[in-house]
């Protein structure tokens, strides 16, 4: 700094030999410009130092060479070297609580390894003396300064734990299996409970709670899809004509050709006695469209099973259906009850056909 200044000073008193003027002038722009690199290295060399904390000095001391990038005068050197001053100052500051807090997050570390380790040797006798020596050393290791120390006793003691670890493991591997294995049989009963509680027990499908789940999810997130609500036609004169059982072994045909003839997609749900509810992820062109598909395949003849001994009796099949599509900001219950008004629309036209 002292020699760009006299460089710079000389400039002035170097006017009366042109050839001295010019060999000033070409030393002073090579200084500088060494001077402006050595700015960019120092920046370059602190981010190398400590990452976390050189961002602004690497920005700083780029706005610093860019002050040097003009007329360089004794003054602008004076002011831009106090200014890289105090920077690293700062720099130096920074660097230093940056490698404080890091220090403190290694001890906390070590303190939670001596916490587990005495935690272990509670849980097992058989190695308290030796979880309790562990425990202690990890202490210690807490309360060193040097990182250098720290990181060596911490590679030792995560070595010396792991093998404590792994004789424990080994010495309880059966009972561990054991466990495992008990785990999973509870998990697998877990799952068929859940499971039926979410199913009607006569047919299958999926039950009143089930299908009103899955509607408040599909309107939670705002997915379009079309209700239909399916009312089996003089079911009450089947049961009334060949019993309950035929009446029961109808609802299981209906419900399985129901299921079978929808998408994956799709839900098919038991609403209650002879009334179903579906789920269709479509617009009401494509729930309209399952609908033909439904009276051509699902809806017709079947044979029922009147009792044991009893004879096969043939029936047909038929219901009316309640179309409603969703729309944004329509309630669930809102949107039942319109599928419920088209159903019993579709009934009475039904009825008024019949007669």
């Amino acid at each position: 700094m002292i020699s760009l200044k006299k460089y710079l000073d000389m400039e002035g008193r170097a006017s009366s030999s042109d050839a001295t003027s010019n060999e000033t002038n070409t030393l002073l722009g090579a200084a500088v410009g060494a001077y402006r690199s050595a700015l960019l290295s120092i920046g370059s060399s602190g981010a190398q130092a400590c990452p976390g904390a050189s961002s602004e000095l690497q920005q700083n001391l780029n706005s610093l060479r860019g002050k040097l990038a003009g007329k360089v005068t004794p003054h602008l050197l004076e002011e831009t070297q106090a200014e890289v001053e105090e920077e690293l100052r700062q720099w130096g500051g920074r660097s230093s609580e940056y490698y404080k807090s890091k220090a403190n997050e290694v001890k906390e570390l070590l303190m939670v390894l001596a916490r587990t380790a005495q935690s272990l040797g509670e849980r097992d006798q058989r190695y308290a003396g030796q979880f309790t020596q562990f425990t202690n050393r990890l202490q210690t290791i807490a309360n060193l300064d040097d990182l250098t120390q720290v990181r060596a006793s911490l590679v030792a003691g995560a070595t010396e734990l792991k093998t404590y670890v792994d004789q424990m493991a080994q010495d309880s591997h059966q009972s561990v299996a054991q466990l495992r294995a008990e785990v999973s049989t509870y998990e697998s009963k877990l799952k068929q409970v859940e499971e039926l509680a979410l199913r009607d027990s006569l047919t299958g499908l999926a039950n009143r709670r089930n299908v009103e789940e899955r509607i408040q999810w599909r309107i939670e997130h705002k997915q379009a899809f079309c209700m239909l609500v399916l009312d089996l036609d003089q079911f009450k004169q089947i049961n009334d004509t060949y019993g309950h059982l035929a009446g029961d072994n109808l609802l299981k045909q209906f419900s399985e050709e129901l299921r079978s003839n929808l998408r994956s997609s799709d839900i098919a749900g038991r609403w209650g006695g002879d009334e179903f509810i579906v789920i269709l992820d479509c617009d009401l062109s494509g729930a309209k469209t399952q609908i033909e598909r439904m009276r051509k395949w699902v809806f017709g003849e079947y044979t029922l099973q009147t009792g044991a001994g009893a004879a096969e009796v043939k029936v047909t099949v038929v219901a009316s259906i309640g179309l409603a599509q969703w729309h944004a900001g329509e309630t669930m219950q809102e949107l039942i009850e319109s599928a419920d008004a088209a159903m019993y629309k579709d009934k009475q036209l039904s009825r008024q056909t019949r007669t």
